[in-house]
C-alpha cells in the first residue's frame, strides 16, 4: 500500500513539474502598422498607425502565437532564437510559420528608452506588419 500511495505522489508531482515549464502569455495590441515592398523590391513606407484593440497569445506549451483578430493569425513556432540584448532594446524571437504555411519571423521588442514600451513584430519577405502590445 506504501508503494502505491509513493508512486501517486510520484505522478502528481511528474505532472506538476511538467506544467511548470510551458506558460502563457497575454498582451492586448493598441496599434498596428505595416511596412511592405514595393514592386522594385524596396522598402516603402510604414503605414499610419491603427488603433486596434486585439488580444494576442503566446502559449509556450503549444509553441504557438495567436493574435485574435477579425482573422484569427496563429503561428506555430518553429525554432525559439536566443535572447538578444543592446543599450536600447532587448528582443525576443521566434522563427514561425503561419496559418497559410509561410515562414516568417516573430519578435517582441521592448524598448528600454521608452518606458519598456513593447512592440510585436511579424517579419515576411516581403512585408512588416508591427504591433503595440502590452500584458494583461
Amino acid at each position: 500500500m506504501n508503494k502505491i500511495k509513493f508512486y501517486i505522489i510520484l505522478l502528481f508531482i511528474g505532472f506538476g513539474i511538467q506544467q511548470s515549464y510551458g506558460q502563457t502569455y497575454k498582451f492586448k495590441t493598441s496599434g498596428f502598422s505595416v511596412l511592405q515592398k514595393n514592386e522594385r523590391g524596396k522598402w516603402g513606407n510604414w503605414s499610419d498607425l491603427n488603433l486596434v484593440n486585439i488580444l494576442v497569445s503566446l502559449d509556450t506549451n503549444k509553441s504557438r502565437f495567436v493574435i485574435y483578430s477579425e482573422v484569427i493569425q496563429l503561428f506555430e513556432i518553429v525554432e525559439y532564437q536566443p535572447v538578444s540584448e543592446n543599450e536600447t532594446d532587448l528582443v525576443y524571437s521566434f522563427t514561425c510559420k503561419d496559418n497559410n504555411g509561410e515562414d516568417c519571423t516573430l519578435s517582441i521588442i521592448t524598448r528600454k528608452k521608452q518606458d519598456n514600451r513593447k512592440q510585436l513584430y511579424i517579419n515576411y519577405d516581403n512585408r512588416i506588419i508591427v504591433y503595440n502590445i502590452f500584458n494583461i
